[in-house]
């Protein structure tokens, strides 16, 4: 194999000697430039596969000169800078970097970044290639859909995958984040390794702590032994946060060092333990209101969304409905060695829906339409599901004291929208805006610190663990 070539751009004479020395030892053949003009002519002499480029040069924008020129589109791009601040770094992702650097460089991590050129460049022309011939079939991944939007969201799965970027996921309930993070992780040098999935809301706030970072044997009562948390598990690997903006705020203070420096400390412990972990993050909020209401750190979103997908809702996703439709059948037909198909009724029916539970609620109820049809399968197994979803506003109002916790406005707004739907959670969730299963996880906590017990006379929030 050809001895892999960088083109190392700075304007500073000395220190392109002494990076120029540490890429050679990590067996890259190199050239410099000074300046934009000197980079453009050794690029039209000779193509490179990395550009090791400063960001400001005396004569432009190094990452803008990167996309715009022909000769180094080609290239992978690792940006150099002087500056440290998350926006630099988010700009540079966006703007389609492989990574970045600070001065002065880490050559542990400048070693890494050029370890992954080559694991990066082959993915990209292995993932383009799957992209194309999948487009066609309306797959990606476990990802079913062949709509335009859904179209867009493989293109920026495609662009940001083979990278190390942070991803920030967003999306109603149902409509398959998670999905998206695999997609994301298989599809990435990474996909050898493990992809942790963690639940933020479904923690309890007690232990998340622990659960992410570990803990040594006696920091906590009943902490009979150390213990590995998820960052440590997922080391070179991807972790999945579910429902981050569910994240205890002291706690998203530790996870923003986490990401800042790539080390943990285990609880009760005080020596730091490097970790190699890629985070993909999702919520099914709007994260810039999580930030203005306080319940997402402004610096931690601006960490997690170097590079944000939107997921759209199953009723965005045109002629997609069908096509899920199709696809879920076929797989509990592999699943049983069957043959059920649907009757163009029942079809009619499937794509009509209304679907507010997005494509969770449509897999649903294919299983069950799978269980209480014949070979052909009817419109009477499928539930009637047009109605508009309920109004959000109109109830009683609720006083709050100036000085309230975020956390007792939070419970005292759930537990009485519980009263005002007499204990029907579905919809509950569906006028609060979260998930069933955040309100699942709501009250468990309550339950646990005695609030429940504490309200007589609902029964529904009574047994709400128990259902």
């Amino acid at each position: 194999m050809a001895q892999p070539t960088a083109l190392i751009v700075d304007d500073d004479a000395n220190f392109r000697e002494s990076l120029e020395l540490l890429v050679r030892r990590e067996d890259f053949a190199t050239r410099t430039a000074g300046s934009l003009a000197e980079a453009r002519a050794k690029l039209a002499a000779s193509p490179v596969d990395v550009l090791l480029l400063d960001l400001t040069l005396p004569d432009g924008d190094g990452l803008a000169w990167s996309r715009e020129d022909p000769a180094a589109a080609n290239a992978e791009v690792i940006v150099i800078t002087g500056s440290t601040s998350v926006e630099t770094a988010v700009n540079a992702l966006r703007g389609g970097a492989l990574d970045y650097l600070t001065k002065p460089i880490d050559r542990a991590r400048l070693s890494t970044a050029l370890m992954n050129v080559a694991r990066t460049r082959a993915l990209k022309r292995e993932v383009g290639s799957l992209r194309g011939e999948l487009r066609d079939l309306g797959r990606f991944g476990r990802l079913v859909g062949r709509s335009k939007p859904m179209l867009d969201v493989y293109d920026l799965i495609a662009r940001v995958a083979p990278t190390d970027a942070s991803v920030l996921i967003t999306g109603e309930s149902g409509t398959g984040k998670e999905l998206v993070a695999e997609t994301i992780h298989m599809a990435s040098p990474r996909r050898d390794r493990v992809l942790l999935p963690v639940n933020c809301g479904a923690v309890s706030p007690n232990l998340i702590e622990s659960e992410l970072f570990g803990h040594e044997r006696g920091s906590f009562t009943g902490a009979e032994k150390q213990r590995k948390g998820y960052f440590e598990r997922a080391n070179g690997g991807t972790l999945f946060l579910d429902e981050v903006t569910e994240m205890p705020l002291e706690l998203q203070v530790k996870l923003l060092r986490v990401l800042e420096t790539g080390h943990i400390v285990r609880v009760g412990g005080s020596d730091p333990i490097r970790v190699d972990v890629r985070v993909v993050a999702a919520t099914n909020r709007n994260a810039e209101e999580a930030v203005r209401s306080g319940q997402l750190r402004e610096d931690l979103f601006y960490r997690l969304n170097v590079f944000p997908i939107a997921l759209p809702p199953l009723r965005a996703r045109e002629g997609d409905v069908e096509l899920l439709a199709e696809h879920f059948l076929r797989e509990l037909n592999r699943e049983s060695d069957t043959h059920k198909r649907w009757s163009r009724v029942a079809l009619d029916r499937i794509r009509t829906n209304a679907w507010t539970g997005n494509v969770r609620e449509l897999h649903n109820a294919v299983r069950r339409a799978y269980i209480l049809g014949g070979d052909e399968i009817g419109p009477e197994t499928i539930p009637c599901s047009d109605a508009p979803p309920p109004e959000r506003s109109g109830g009683p109002a609720l006083e709050v004291k100036v000085g309230t916790s975020i956390a007792k406005m939070e419970e005292r707004l759930i537990l009485a929208t519980l009263d005002l739907t007499e204990g029907d959670k579905k919809k509950a969730a569906e006028i609060l805006g979260i998930s069933l299963k955040t309100l699942y996880n709501r009250l468990n906590v309550y339950a646990a610190s005695g609030v429940l017990a504490a309200r007589g006379g609902v029964e529904g929030l009574r047994s709400a663990t128990r259902q």
